[in-house]
């Protein structure tokens, strides 16, 4: 009985340790060069991904994470990412309506950290390293 209960236990600790060096960190700057205006209640809202398959039609994917800035130009951070690699995408709510919990409205305007060709590219984490990544976007592709 004592050999099972330290098996578990061991395996419960192994478990967590192997969890905790899954925490990867991502600073995002992000910069919308569109014609809105960024303010408390027009945000651009950045979101991270675990897969690039969010950009597929007819997607389920949802985000792992969502956060927003009330300037043009600023950086958000994301703590305690538990995947690598990493994705990312930007959206301008020009409506001042988005809840961040629903689809973006028709005519959102909508970025994306791409690699050549327009895929999301990968971003790859190393565990108590944060990555940055730079992101510019603009009013060029609307939400259909």
């Amino acid at each position: 009985m004592k050999r099972r209960t330290f098996l578990i236990l061991g395996t419960a600790l192994v478990s967590a340790v192997a969890a905790r060096t899954n925490n990867f960190t991502l600073i995002v700057q992000v910069s919308y060069t569109g014609s809105g205006t960024v303010d408390q209640t027009h945000k651009v809202f950045v979101a991270l991904w675990d897969t690039p398959d969010f950009v597929q039609d007819g997607s389920q994917a949802a985000p792992v994470a969502v956060k927003s800035l009330n300037a043009k130009r600023g950086s958000v951070e994301f703590d305690n990412i538990q995947k690598s690699p990493a994705y990312v995408s930007m959206l301008y709510d020009s409506s001042g309506n988005w809840d961040a919990a629903s689809a973006p409205p028709a005519g959102t305007s909508l970025g994306l950290y791409a690699a050549d060709g327009g895929a999301p590219a990968p971003i790859t984490l190393e565990a108590g390293k944060p990555a940055t990544i730079r992101a510019q976007f603009d009013d060029s592709f609307k939400m259909k």
